[in-house]
């Protein structure tokens, strides 16, 4: 059996950026450009009547939105996102593998994998899609954007699901690397720690609760030096900021963290201060070849001398 493409998008690619898309309810709207002005406020009446100007809105059956064109519902409508005055992120990712089906990106610290919130073109995805014009490339994970290091993404739709299914199915093995403070005679750690992480009041963390554990990570102390130590680090599970969690709840924070055990504001990032925590390697069995695949980033950690960590 043949499977089906998936439809074409009313809108192209353009400049690494995919249409986003808005679906239109019920609602007292004169005009679908009266919706998009009261929806999205962040974005100025100019700037969509331009954008509709410019024909870069435009609904499922591909038909442009004009200015004075009634609101119909239920319909989606299709347009490019932009940000104004985006700030450069000075730092470049370096490709370590590219086949017909898969892409291993070793991404920087801050970059964000997708485009989110004031990052958009400095998302590691729309920078690989301009760099490398590959308009259907995916991400397969994610990682924070504070951690450095490898990031798998799938180049073909058609092969897509069998490399998706890795991950839930825990059929990939992926390693880090994390420098952290160490007393001597103080500080201890498991081989392996698990424990309960939930959503924290705050959007931004996560916290540990009693109960069944729901996330597991194996530890290794791989080096000690000066009052840190540099841990390798094997998460079993998949929880959101597990490892830099598991690292708190051991009295060992992760050097640089911007969120545990302080929550920093927003705009804080100190580009000389990378949080010290890196996605060294990756590997798994291919689902299609049968084949080993292990990749490793160029990235290195290393401990801070007494001069340097004060």
């Amino acid at each position: 059996m043949t499977r089906r493409r998936p439809p074409q998008l009313p809108l192209p690619t353009r400049d690494g950026v995919g249409p986003s898309c808005v679906g239109l309810p019920y609602g007292p709207w004169p005009t679908i450009a009266e919706f998009l002005i009261e929806r999205f406020p962040a974005i100025t009446r100019e700037a969509w009547l331009a954008r509709i100007e410019a024909n870069d809105v435009v609904d499922e059956h591909h038909v442009p939105v004009t200015v004075a064109r009634r609101y119909q519902s239920p319909l989606r409508v299709y347009y490019y996102r932009a940000l104004d005055n985006e700030v450069r992120i000075p730092f470049d990712e370096q490709i370590v593998h590219q086949d017909d089906e898969l892409l291993v990106v070793d991404k920087p610290p801050f970059v964000p994998v997708t485009p989110t919130g004031k990052y958009l073109q400095e998302s590691l995805l729309v920078r690989l899609k301009r760099k490398l014009q590959l308009d259907d490339l995916v991400p397969m994970h994610r990682i924070d954007r504070s951690t450095s290091g490898l990031v798998l993404f799938s180049v073909r739709q058609a092969t897509r699901g069998a490399y998706q299914a890795m991950f839930p199915e825990r059929r990939i093995d992926k390693h880090y690397e994390a420098v952290v403070p160490w007393q001597e005679g103080v500080s201890s750690v498991p081989e392996v720690y698990r424990s309960r992480l939930v959503d924290d009041a705050h959007f931004m963390r996560v916290r540990e609760e009693p109960g069944e554990p729901n996330s597991e990570t194996r530890i290794e102390v791989r080096q000690v030096r000066d009052g840190h130590a540099l841990l390798r680090l094997s998460p079993v599970t998949g929880r959101k900021h597990q490892l830099r969690v598991h690292c708190q709840a051991l009295g060992m924070p992760i050097v640089n963290d911007p969120i545990y055990p302080v929550l920093l504001p927003e705009g804080a990032d100190d580009f000389t201060k990378p949080l010290q925590l890196l996605a060294r390697s990756l590997s798994f069995v291919d689902p299609l070849s049968g084949e080993l695949r292990s990749f490793t980033s160029p990235r290195s950690l290393s401990l801070p001398s007494a001069q340097t960590s004060g």
